[in-house]
């Protein structure tokens, strides 16, 4: 597997950066989470896109990310992160995360989307890459939404894969642009969440599927 936009975890957190792709599995009522849909895996897509002009988004801009989980809202920290949000919001314009899978699920830790080509799972991008480090203070606390890579890029690059950390503190390095909070659908993380086992780092039991994202200015 090619290491491509995973994040690099603490030797403490005690979970596998190789866990981190996988083949799709299907869904069985063995598996079923009562809050989340069953749906088949999304088909790859071929996204190639040139980096648009990153004038960031309005502050108060959120993006509403549909899933076979539920809804789950992103607010954009566009004032710490001009670059990244003005990235993000065109993905989201673009239609990139629309029929894409939540393929990476680490109980107590992260979950993880934003792969338009998901074969294998975890290694695609928009087909351009923004350098955006974080502030020096940044903490990875439950509900913040940053940006994946792989660890040989620099601080602060992203493609298109992002996560929600779900972990009291993830206790990464100040490494991951950062896009947002989780402003709403808390439920919906953690019913993704409980797709993941317990330990482990990898795929969902169940297909996660983000149906539509769409970007709302306030």
């Amino acid at each position: 597997m090619r290491p491509k936009a995973l994040i690099l975890l603490p030797i403490a957190a005690a979970l596998a950066v190789a866990g981190c792709g996988g083949d799709d599995e299907t869904s069985t009522s063995a598996t079923s989470n009562a809050d989340c849909t069953s749906v088949e895996a999304p088909a790859p897509k071929d996204v190639k896109l040139k980096r648009p002009a990153l004038k960031p988004p309005p502050e108060g801009t959120t993006v509403v990310f549909e899933t076979s989980c539920g809804p789950f809202t992103v607010e954009l920290d566009t004032k710490n992160a001009p670059r990244t949000t003005a990235s993000f919001a065109y993905l989201v314009e673009e239609g990139v995360y629309d029929d894409t899978s939540i393929h990476r699920v680490a109980p107590g830790f992260v979950i993880q989307g934003g792969d338009p080509t998901g074969d294998p799972p975890g290694t695609g991008g928009p087909g351009y890459y923004v350098d955006e480090p974080p502030p020096p203070d940044t903490a990875y606390t439950q509900g913040v939404v940053a940006m994946a890579k792989s660890a040989a890029e620099p601080p602060g690059r992203s493609g298109s894969q992002f996560y929600v950390v779900t972990g009291a503190d993830a206790g990464l390095p100040t490494d991951y642009a950062i896009v947002g909070n989780l402003s709403a659908g808390e439920d919906t993380v953690s019913a993704i969440e409980d797709l993941g086992t317990p330990g482990s780092d990898g795929p969902p039991s169940q297909p996660v599927v983000i149906s539509k994202a769409t970007l709302e200015q306030g």
